[in-house]
């Protein structure tokens, strides 16, 4: 979707300098803006994010069972190397 944003002329270049010097374009740099603003005001920016927060709002984050109950992380245990003994 396309939409036409102004800004006055110091911004604009101050933009495009910006822009040059992080080897972004204006686009880049206005996505950044805008998820960052979307972050701050607690809006989720994709579907995944909007799932994870509502998972941890309901307890059901990593470690837990889906009903907010903690879960035992499992912790995988090499076997033990056998010493050798000389006879």
């Amino acid at each position: 979707m396309r939409k036409l944003i102004a800004f006055d002329q110091d911004t604009f270049d101050k933009l495009k300098q910006l822009g040059r010097d992080q080897m972004l374009s204006l686009q880049d740099l206005a996505d950044e803006a805008f998820m960052d603003l979307l972050e701050k005001h607690g809006v989720p920016a994709d579907l995944k994010d909007a799932l994870r927060r509502s998972a941890a709002e309901n307890g059901d984050g990593p470690g837990t069972r889906g009903n907010g109950t903690k879960t035992k992380a499992r912790v995988k245990t090499r076997p033990r190397k056998r010493s050798k003994t000389s006879a």
